[in-house]
């Protein structure tokens, strides 16, 4: 009688919802951004989609995300539970602060995201068009300002990029960091800087209502839906993406990682975060395992080279 009763409570165990861990993920960055965006779809469709019961968003902002990885590499070590929104934004920052912790310091589960970028002014600006911005640009660099993310971040490469395009000497660009998506934004509202470089998806609110206007974006090719030429298009041969990932915590065991990247691989495949990329704008470039960790060694060597190149790095 007693074995009945254990076979009957065990069938009736395994036939519950198999939730994986309770999930705390870090956006290291203030909120409004990219990152902090990202965090918190992760943290609606890991639940939506009963991968995990229980998930909580914190932010650590500053510093292009360096503050928040030392925080995360220090406190979270042999953490299963622990995960961190990063990307593109920090291999630069982590060479431009010369950040001691990098990415060699976490565990790099995969890459989720990619967008581009947009080059947007406030809607009562006298720049119509990117012609208009490198004509400034080519007349004073240091008069045209650039409002973005964090120092050394895609934001920065890209204002690089496209001063050197341009033929202007892009260590003379008049970058202004800031330290969250929100703060950026309101700067660029605020006629506090020329021009703004961010995500499509943090300026898509503002540029649909017609408070900004989108001069262009970095992709190889128009996007459907998003009325505006590209960089290339506009005269200037630059093509920029900025990707984002998910790492996980120092010292975790090898059959930790491989649950954790289970969960991940789950959330790309779900219809809830199919929907989520597409509200988004963010473009599928899920990637995992030695492809992952071999195409992110590239993506670090290739954004040093272009540091180099735009002066932001020696």
């Amino acid at each position: 009688m007693k074995h009945f009763f254990l076979a009957t409570f065990l069938a009736g165990a395994v036939a519950l919802p198999a939730y994986a861990a309770d999930y705390s993920i870090m956006a290291p960055a203030a909120p409004g951004g990219g990152w902090d965006q990202t965090a918190r779809s992760l943290q609606t469709v890991l639940q939506q989609e009963k991968i995990s019961k229980r998930v909580q968003v914190m932010n650590v902002p500053g510093a292009g995300g360096t503050i928040g990885i030392a925080q995360f590499a220090s406190q979270q070590k042999g953490n299963p539970n622990a995960i961190m929104v990063t990307g593109y934004v920090m291999v630069g920052a982590i060479l431009t602060n010369k950040s001691p912790v990098t990415l060699k310091d976490v565990t790099p589960i995969a890459r989720l995201t990619g967008e581009y970028e947009s080059i947007v002014v406030p809607a009562a600006s006298d720049i119509k068009t990117v012609a208009d911005l490198v004509a400034k640009l080519k007349a004073n660099p240091g008069a045209v300002s650039w409002g973005g993310g964090s120092a050394g971040g895609t934001d920065h490469i890209t204002a690089g990029l496209i001063a050197k395009a341009a033929g202007v000497d892009p260590t003379k660009i008049n970058y202004i960091a800031f330290s969250g998506g929100g703060e950026s934004l309101a700067a660029i509202l605020g006629g506090q800087v020329t021009a703004g470089i961010a995500s499509y998806g943090e300026m898509e609110a503002q540029i649909k209502a017609g408070t900004l206007r989108l001069l262009a974006v970095s992709s190889d090719k128009r996007i459907d839906g998003i009325d505006a030429p590209t960089l290339k298009e506009s005269g200037l041969d630059v093509v920029i993406q900025n990707w984002r990932m998910v790492a996980a915590a120092p010292g975790i065991t090898a059959e930790q990682k491989a649950a954790i990247t289970a969960d991940f691989e789950k959330l790309d495949k779900s219809a809830g975060w199919q929907e989520t990329l597409k509200t988004k704008g963010w473009s599928d470039t899920y990637l995992s395992g030695p492809a992952f960790d071999e195409q992110l060694a590239k993506d670090i060597a290739s954004t040093e080279a272009i540091l180099k190149d735009i002066g932001l790095v020696k």
